[in-house]
């Protein structure tokens, strides 16, 4: 017999026993942490409760607190026609402007001015922009800079998208 079969005769004649400590250590240092994890926000050591702040009188808010006043301007629908290069041949968008009730007239006559800011953004966009992940995320937020900027400081809350329709 050889040393190469001799070594594998006796190889299957013992296996191997495989220590299973390093498992035990593992699962009781995983459950250690858990606990400590659990105690610490429970008890309000790593801040992730407000609810200590509350029992402490330190903020008590009115859970039924009014909603502001507020108005919805709406934005004339826009069609952008999109370059030939584009899966799509036009951009159907429509919006409307949350303004403080206060301001809404004023909002009100400035919509052409919105309006072109809009379409004057919309058409400078790439198609790849339009159609890219999360796009209309980013130019809701590029839009709203936009209007704010037009319609100054304070007079627009918010810009909701109603439609945008890529055909």
């Amino acid at each position: 017999m050889t040393d190469a079969n001799a070594n594998a005769a006796i190889d299957e004649e013992s296996p191997k026993k495989r220590s299973k400590l390093p498992l035990v250590i593992g699962l009781v240092l995983a459950l250690a942490g858990g606990a400590g994890g659990f105690f610490a926000v429970q008890s309000g050591m790593l801040g992730g409760s407000d609810q200590s702040a509350v029992e402490a009188g330190a903020e008590k808010t009115d859970p039924m607190e009014p909603l502001p006043e507020v108005a919805f301007v709406e934005v004339p629908p826009l069609t952008i026609s999109l370059s030939p290069t584009s899966q799509a041949s036009h951009l159907r968008f429509r919006a409307s402007l949350e303004v403080p009730s206060q301001y809404e007239a004023e909002v009100a006559g400035i919509l052409p001015r919105v309006q072109d800011v809009l379409n004057s953004y919309l058409r400078a966009l790439d198609p790849s922009d339009l159609q890219s992940q999360g796009a209309l995320v980013k130019l809701r937020a590029q839009m709203l800079r936009r209007v704010k900027l037009v319609a100054g400081k304070g007079r627009v809350r918010d810009l909701l998208v109603l439609e945008f329709v890529l055909n």
